[in-house]
């Protein structure tokens, strides 16, 4: 076997939420195996595991330590490969599972949001070629101490491109509960279309404004890797949408899509400036997103975090911070959006049509967002989708300002 017939497939939670599901995967995986494929699997916990494994954690104390917060929350993943491992020998195929332990995945030290160092796959390629279909844990990996560490949430992701790329593969398989990535999320937004193909920074402005199909960090991964990825339905043997190398670096009218956050909180400190408030969120591997300044009170925003965990970055350095907790985002993603005012004037002018207040804007390179009540995001989604022209084909035009559909194929 040849490095370029190996495949690695990771499979989220949804995807093997009970054994009915977890057998259809082992069949998926066996019979690729069985078409001279050899076959790498990434797992999620299944279904809602993490979740419940977090909540009995929470019933015994407020604040658990984070080492066994990640101990505990590993156990999701280990149960799926096992369980997976089980399902394929019952189909006649050999298989192994293994922890990212024994699949030489090495991190850092950061409990909670660890960062993957590199990764020593020969037990991986060994059981490849001994024939069997490798099963690896997702969402964690061994730090030099030989603790167990986790990836954050969506890790899994992160999970399966760094093992590609450790095996010297040009992609990857994403498989999901949907079928690609779409210009809205389609439970919001029905006339969301899905997209053939984007570039790794559209895909990265979408996941970083909410889009929750891939996680930030996996496709950042892929991009300096050069890995691509293909995004497609574990229910499903149809293709997908592909997130490759950014085809051209010209400049681009083109508004990929809208995504949300159902919560993004604003958070408000007093007599702290906007480095110490950042400083207080990096020791807790926590990033901020929009600050300002105002008589003598911070605002920011902590795009993806927890607001308990939030609070407590805030108790540790003595500060009380408040929580405007009833607000969420939403976003239109566009290259060069923060460079682009017509993006912000449409955006601004749709919600207002709609009635809807927006309490605050950013901008990035690739995006503009906006802060709004979290009863009306649905409303703001369909509103901003329509505006932009995202559900009928895309329609190039060369007048400045012009809105075009809602991607590339790649």
């Amino acid at each position: 076997m040849t490095a370029a017939e190996r495949v690695v497939w990771k499979f989220g939670g949804t995807s093997v939420g009970d054994p009915a599901r977890l057998r259809a995967v082992a069949e998926r995986l066996v019979a690729a195996h069985r078409q001279g494929r050899q076959v790498v699997a990434v797992l999620s916990a299944m279904g809602d595991a993490t979740d419940d494994l977090a909540r009995l954690a929470h019933d015994l104390a407020p604040h658990p330590h984070p080492r066994e917060m990640d101990a505990l929350l590993s156990v999701g993943e280990v149960v799926s490969c096992a369980l997976a491992a089980i399902a394929v020998q019952a189909l006649g195929e050999r298989s192994v599972s293994l922890t990212a332990g024994q699949a030489g995945v090495h991190t850092d030290g950061a409990y909670g949001n660890a960062r993957l160092h590199r990764i020593d796959a020969d037990r991986v390629t060994a059981a490849l070629d001994a024939g069997a279909v490798v099963l690896v844990t997702g969402y964690q990996g061994v730090s030099d101490t030989g603790d167990v560490t986790t990836l954050g949430r969506g890790g899994s992701d992160a999970s399966a491109v760094a093992l590609a790329a450790a095996l010297g593969l040009s992609h990857c398989d994403i498989f999901t509960d949907v079928p690609g990535v779409f210009t809205a999320d389609p439970r919001l937004v029905p006339a969301a279309r899905r997209l053939d193909g984007l570039g790794h920074d559209e895909m990265v402005h979408l996941a970083d404004a909410g889009a929750q199909v891939l996680q930030p960090r996996a496709v950042e991964l892929a991009a300096a890797h050069g890995i691509d990825i293909h995004v497609r339905s574990a229910f499903t043997t149809e293709p997908g949408t592909w997130i490759r190398k950014d085809p051209s670096m010209f400049e681009t009218s083109t508004v990929t899509g809208v995504a949300h956050r159902r919560r993004d909180p604003v958070y408000t400190v007093r007599g702290m400036t906007p480095a110490t408030v950042s400083g207080a969120l990096a020791a807790r591997r926590a990033a901020v997103g929009a600050i300002i300044r105002d008589d003598g009170q911070v605002r920011f925003t902590v795009p993806g975090a927890e607001p308990a965990d939030v609070v407590a970055a805030f108790a540790a350095v003595d500060a009380d911070v408040t929580v405007r907790a009833d607000l969420a985002s939403v976003s239109v993603v566009c290259p060069a959006a923060g460079e682009r005012g017509d993006i912000t004037t449409r955006m601004l002018g749709a919600l207002e049509r709609a009635g809807i207040e927006v309490y605050l804007v950013t901008s990035t390179p690739g995006r503009v967002s906006g802060h709004v009540a979290d009863g009306l995001v649905e409303h703001a989604a369909r509103a901003l989708h329509e505006a932009f022209g995202l559900d009928v084909p895309a329609v190039y035009a060369d007048r400045p300002g012009a809105v075009v559909g809602s991607g590339r194929a790649a």
